[in-house]
């Protein structure tokens, strides 16, 4: 009996593994790339519609075209480190990331909202706001 219950939970927990695993890295690999100033990474992540806000400029693209307008703004703002003040993962399908953007002349908010799509999550919003 004790070996049933204990063979149930290992099967259990070998399951939401690689689950939890993927999920919890989201936040690290969006953070990492927004330090590389990797557009095209961040870009495999887009919706096919995003609503983009970055500084004063706010519409809904495609997914090149907002691969395109952040690639314009890491050109001009060289990104140098990156953090996460804020992550939201307890929902299964949402998940919001707020990143502490530093480049080279200037300190940004970046906040990204994700949706769940199939089996992945799907960047619908994208926000950098000077930091405050």
């Amino acid at each position: 009996m004790m070996f049933k219950s204990l063979l149930a939970l290992m099967v259990m927990f070998l399951h939401l593994q690689p689950q939890a695993v993927t999920q919890g890295d989201i936040a690290d690999e969006l953070a990492l790339n927004f330090k590389q100033g990797n557009s095209k990474e961040i870009a495999k992540s887009f919706a096919p519609s995003i609503e983009l806000i970055i500084i004063d400029q706010e519409d809904v693209y495609n997914r090149a075209q907002a691969e395109q307008i952040l690639k314009d703004f890491f050109l001009k703002n060289s990104p140098s480190k990156t953090s996460i003040i804020h992550k939201l993962s307890n929902s299964p399908n949402y998940r919001l990331t707020i990143l502490s953007l530093q480049t080279k002349n200037e300190k940004f908010r970046v906040t990204i909202t994700m949706k769940k799509s199939g089996n992945a999550f799907l960047i619908t919003e994208l926000r950098i706001e000077p930091e405050r």
